[in-house]
C-alpha cells in the first residue's frame, strides 16, 4: 500500500487530537482555575532508502574516489510531541465572600481523607505520599462537622492556631521552626472558654479531628472569613460559666496552607479543578508554607482566579487545525484514486 495513505492517516489522528485539546480549552473558558494546555507535533518514524555515507579517499592518490552520500528518507507522518499546561495566572475575578485566590505561584492543599494526626513537616516525600489533591481555586465553605471543605468536599489544610489563644495566636502549626510544623485539616474548635489574664481576654479552646470522639463537638461559626495572609476568623458565642451571659467573640482557626513545587508543570490535571502529585514524578521538591512566607505568595480574600484560556488564540489554532485535518484527509483521498488507478490498469 501506499506510505501517503499510512502518512494521512497519521496526520488525521494527530490533528484530531490536538482539536481535542483545544475544545477542552474553549469549554473551560469560564472555568474557575482551569489551566489551558498546548499541543504539539512530532514526525513519526523513517525508512531510509540510503543511508548517509561519508566520501572515501584514495590512500595512494590522496584524491578523492567516492563521494559522501546524504540520507534518503521517507516519512510516515506525524504524531503527538507534547501537551503542555500554562500555568500563567489568570485576571482574579471578584465574587466575595469566603473565598480566595492564591496571588502568584502555589495550589491550596486538599485531600478526600481527614488525616487526623497531621502531617509533620510537610515537604516532598510526607506529601506525595499521602495523595493530597491540590487546586487553585479557593472556594472554601464549612460543612456539618466544622471542617473548613473546598468545593468538591475536600478537606482543606492548613496550620492550626495557638489553642492557648485563639484570640490573637502568634504560633501556627505548633511551631515557629518550619521543621517542626504540622499541617492538619482545618476546623472549628471545641471546649471554647474565655480566660482573663492582666486584663486581656482569652478564649482558648481545642481542635478535635477525630469526630468519633465524645469531645468533638465543634463550635458554631456565626461568620468565617479569610485573610490575604491566609489567617481564617470567624465569630463564635461563648456563654460564661461564671455569669451565665453569652457574648460574641472573634476567634481564629489558623492558617490555610500553600504548597509550591520545584517544577509545577510536572502535575497531573485530575478534575474537578485539582492537581496531583506522585513519587518519582516530574514536580520535584515539594513544601507548604503560611501564605506571605518567605518566597509564598499572599492571597487575595473574595477573589476566584479566573480561567486563562486565550479565545482568540483557541479560535485561530483551531482553524489552522480544521485545515491541517482537511489537507491530511487529502492526501486519504488523492492516495485512493492512485490505488483505483491501477486497480483499473487490469481492465
Amino acid at each position: 500500500m501506499l506510505r501517503a495513505m499510512d502518512s494521512g492517516v497519521a496526520g488525521l489522528r494527530s490533528h484530531q487530537n490536538k482539536l481535542d485539546v483545544i475544545s477542552n480549552n474553549i469549554a473551560n473558558v469560564n472555568t474557575f482555575g482551569f489551566k489551558a494546555q498546548s499541543y504539539s507535533f512530532k514526525d513519526a518514524m523513517y525508512q531510509t532508502s540510503t543511508a548517509s555515507a561519508a566520501g572515501k579517499v584514495d590512500t595512494t592518490s590522496k584524491a578523492a574516489s567516492t563521494g559522501g552520500m546524504n540520507a534518503a528518507q521517507y516519512g510516515y507522518g506525524s504524531l503527538t510531541g507534547s501537551i503542555s499546561t500554562d500555568f500563567t495566572s489568570s485576571t482574579p475575578s471578584y465574587v466575595g465572600g469566603f473565598n480566595a485566590s492564591i496571588n502568584g505561584a502555589g495550589f491550596f492543599v486538599t485531600n478526600s481523607k481527614n488525616i487526623t494526626d497531621g502531617i509533620t513537616n510537610p515537604s516532598t516525600d510526607n506529601m506525595k505520599a499521602g495523595n493530597f489533591s491540590y487546586t487553585r481555586v479557593g472556594q472554601l465553605k464549612v460543612d456539618s462537622n466544622g471542617f473548613i471543605v473546598d468545593s468538591n468536599g475536600n478537606y482543606v489544610y492548613g496550620f492550626r492556631a495557638d489553642e492557648k489563644d485563639l484570640s490573637n495566636p502568634t504560633v501556627f502549626g505548633g511551631s515557629d521552626d518550619a521543621a517542626s510544623k504540622v499541617l492538619h485539616v482545618l476546623r472549628a474548635p471545641d471546649g471554647l472558654a474565655v480566660t482573663k489574664e492582666n486584663n486581656t481576654v482569652k478564649v482558648t479552646g481545642k481542635f478535635t479531628t477525630d469526630i468519633t470522639a465524645d469531645a468533638s463537638k465543634p463550635a458554631q461559626l456565626k461568620s468565617v472569613e479569610i485573610g490575604n495572609d491566609g489567617t481564617i476568623k470567624a465569630i463564635v458565642e461563648i456563654t460564661d460559666t461564671t455569669t451565665k451571659e453569652t457574648n460574641e467573640y472573634s476567634i481564629i482557626l489558623g492558617k490555610v496552607g500553600i504548597a509550591s513545587f520545584q517544577n509545577q508543570e510536572g502535575l497531573q490535571k485530575a478534575g474537578n479543578n485539582t492537581f496531583t502529585a506522585f513519587a518519582n514524578d516530574n514536580t520535584g521538591a515539594v513544601s507548604v508554607t503560611e501564605p506571605g512566607k518567605g518566597a509564598t505568595p499572599t492571597l487575595m480574600a473574595g477573589y476566584l482566579e479566573a480561567s486563562n484560556v486565550d479565545l482568540a488564540k483557541e479560535f485561530s489554532d483551531m482553524i489552522t487545525t480544521q485545515r491541517g485535518f482537511q489537507a491530511n484527509s487529502k492526501i486519504i483521498t488523492v492516495s485512493d484514486e492512485i490505488l483505483q488507478e491501477l486497480v483499473n490498469m487490469k481492465r
